[in-house]
């Protein structure tokens, strides 16, 4: 068995139901996300996991707890897994971003995602470096096993790219996570890292606001 990284995005916040972006702040799951977490922890801990690691965010920690319920693992946290940092933008909502600030808005609305937009927001080049330095770690300590990592939408895309060797500016081509989806990575020792499936989950729904 070689190496699998299983990406799964965090259940449900209020702030994406309000797309309200989060970034770094530290939003807890809402019930619809405690249930979400709950019914795809069975599915998770089927892939038979031997780590869990996850973002130090309570949104992570959280649904990482549903998986550690089934599996009796330990959670290893850690900061490098949190979504991008959005500055200025933390805490709003998608309108008032845009009536604050709105050519900024139009080049993100427009698929911005590999541009650095100001207003103290990382640059995506960052977020690609710190998400896939934790992803490979994680594989490293797990050589022949599966690893569940808990992320966030935006940084399990970024890690993904890093992973694959996939130029940023084409990020937009893979659709984002749906709460409590997850991807799989294999890694094959000729071509190595390998997107297995992608946006894996047990309810459909739109993909939340980072």
């Amino acid at each position: 068995m070689t190496s699998r990284l299983i990406l799964w995005r965090h259940g449900h916040t209020e702030w994406n139901a309000e797309r309200r972006v989060q970034g770094h702040s530290d939003t807890p799951l809402s019930a619809l996300g405690h249930a979400q977490a709950a019914e795809a922890a069975p599915l998770l801990a089927a892939y038979a996991p031997d780590a869990i690691v996850s973002s130090d965010l309570r949104r992570c920690t959280e649904t990482a707890a549903a998986l550690a319920s089934h599996t009796g693992l330990p959670v290893r946290r850690d900061p490098r897994l949190r979504e991008r940092y959005y500055g200025e933008w933390e805490g709003l909502t998608m309108a008032e971003i845009a009536r604050r600030w709105p050519e900024s808005y139009a080049r993100k609305a427009a698929g911005a995602d590999a541009a650095d937009l100001g207003h103290g927001i990382e640059r995506p080049g960052d977020v690609m470096k710190r998400v896939g330095e934790a992803l490979r770690e994680a594989a490293e300590a797990n050589p022949r096993g599966t690893t569940v990592v808990v992320s966030h939408g935006g940084a399990i895309r970024y890690g993904i790219f890093e992973l694959l060797g996939l130029p940023v500016d084409h990020l937009r081509a893979v659709y984002a996570l749906i709460n409590c989806h997850f991807s799989e990575l294999r890694f094959d020792p000729v071509r190595g890292w390998v997107l297995h499936s992608h946006n894996v989950g047990v309810a459909e729904g739109p993909p939340g606001y980072e």
